[in-house]
């Protein structure tokens, strides 16, 4: 009945509208005061145990990562690269525009920042040169969802905190299914142009090809220094953190695209995002926690062991769940939430949590995109000027590849725990 009443207090005042932080706050508070045995000392403790992690240093500097590339000039680098390569195709801004994304993925980390980016420099590139503005606003916001899945996710962090995983690990564990994403995007792409023979652009020289991929390769070189110091085991996925900022804002000191009033505007909204993430880790913690004194795990448990012994009928359950929530739940509190009841059940099927935490983020992912919450639509709204129903309208033929991504995701384990593996985390 105490679980019942916690879930139902939480629905409520997320349907009232009140910020997901404080309705994990609110009934986790009103279980401490309710039970003699508890004090508020322990509620603080719970919730400052939240952020008091190593791991967790690495969401704030990731996101200003992402914030300085956003304004360095980075993205426009990488865009014109693609374009010099591969301009010259049939749909090749599409291309491009998945391309672009993939690069600016690893030093991104978060679908938002993503889709801000491409959506400020891409969408208008394409609808100059005939392109309609849905597929324009379907692709950008569709090929936003790689930079959650690969080094630096910000969810894969918060995922590995939660499920207490190595982040290493996770990081390497999206690289495969990011790619089967960016594969799935372009055969979309291609059968959306595939009969528009006007959609070209003349095919550069390769002068301009090599000027612009020389110009590009500083940016790339912040995946190197970030993925290459992991696997190198030279400094952990927190320390990168950090190495990969000083990387890209010496960048952004030499390409002169960092003046003051950028670098303290850059400075304010990751202070704003870093505060808003954190605040829902550490009310998610303390809800996590009465839910573990309730038993709750050990609930959600029978009650799927009564539905169900096979492994494969519980994943089906996980994904359809997942996608219901995550309509109406930004990833980070749904993973803050169901993590911690979702990954002892699965731990009872034999179920790998690497496996687990990639299903878990993209099957999340994928709510960023779709109404009513999909964050990403009113992204891309607000920095393209398209209405919300005209970014809707773009995204619903890009759901086909985000399928298929996701039964490979969930059926073929060995595309997530493969790499991980072999590169000797698991």
């Amino acid at each position: 009945m105490t679980l019942l009443l916690m879930l139902i207090g939480l629905l409520l005042l997320l349907a009232l509208r009140v910020p997901v932080s404080f309705a994990l706050l609110i009934p986790s508070l009103v279980y401490v005061v309710s039970e003699p045995s508890l004090t508020m000392g322990t509620a603080v403790q719970q919730t400052v145990s939240g952020v008091d992690s190593f791991a967790i240093l690495a969401v704030p500097m990731f996101i200003l990562l992402g914030n300085l590339a956003n304004v360095s000039g980075v993205t426009d680098k990488l865009y014109d690269a693609a374009v010099a390569a591969i301009g010259h195709l049939r749909g090749s801004l599409g291309y491009v525009n998945v391309a672009t994304s993939f690069g600016f993925s690893w030093m991104s980390g978060a679908a938002i920042a993503d889709a801000a980016a491409m959506g400020r420099v891409q969408v208008p590139a394409m609808v100059q040169r005939g392109y309609k503005p849905e597929f324009a606003l379907g692709v950008t916001g569709a090929s936003s969802l790689i930079a959650p899945m690969i080094p630096p996710s910000i969810p894969a962090i918060i995922y590995a905190v939660t499920a207490g995983v190595s982040v290493g690990a996770l990081f390497m564990a999206g690289i495969v299914p990011a790619l089967v994403l960016v594969a799935a995007l372009c055969t979309t792409v291609w059968f959306l142009t595939r009969k528009q023979e006007e959609l070209r652009l003349p095919r550069s020289s390769w002068g301009t090809r090599g000027r612009t991929a020389v110009a590009a390769l500083p940016a790339l070189g912040s995946a190197v220094v970030i993925l290459g110091g992991i696997l190198s085991g030279v400094f952990t996925p927190t320390e990168a953190s950090g190495i990969g900022v000083i990387y890209i804002l010496v960048l952004a000191l030499a390409y002169k695209a960092l003046t003051w009033r950028k670098m303290y505007r850059t400075l304010l909204t990751t202070v704003e995002t870093s505060g808003s993430v954190l605040l829902i880790v550490a009310a998610a913690a303390l809800f996590g926690w009465v839910l573990a004194r309730e038993q709750a795990p050990q609930v959600a448990a029978n009650l799927i062991l009564d539905l169900t012994n096979q492994p494969i009928v519980f994943l089906i359950l996980v994904n359809v769940l997942l996608l219901i929530v995550g309509c109406v739940l930004e990833p980070t509190a749904a993973i803050l939430i169901l993590v911690p009841v979702l990954a002892p059940v699965a731990e009872t099927f034999g179920i790998d949590p690497i496996h687990l935490g990639i299903m878990v983020i993209f099957n999340l992912l994928i709510g960023l995109i779709t109404p009513p919450v999909g964050l990403v639509l009113f992204v891309l709204s607000s920095v393209t000027r398209a209405s919300v129903p005209t970014v809707i309208k773009g995204i619903l033929p890009f759901f086909v590849p985000m399928v298929i991504t996701l039964l490979v995701i969930t059926f073929l384990p060995v595309m997530t725990v493969g790499l991980p593996t072999l590169l000797g985390f698991l």
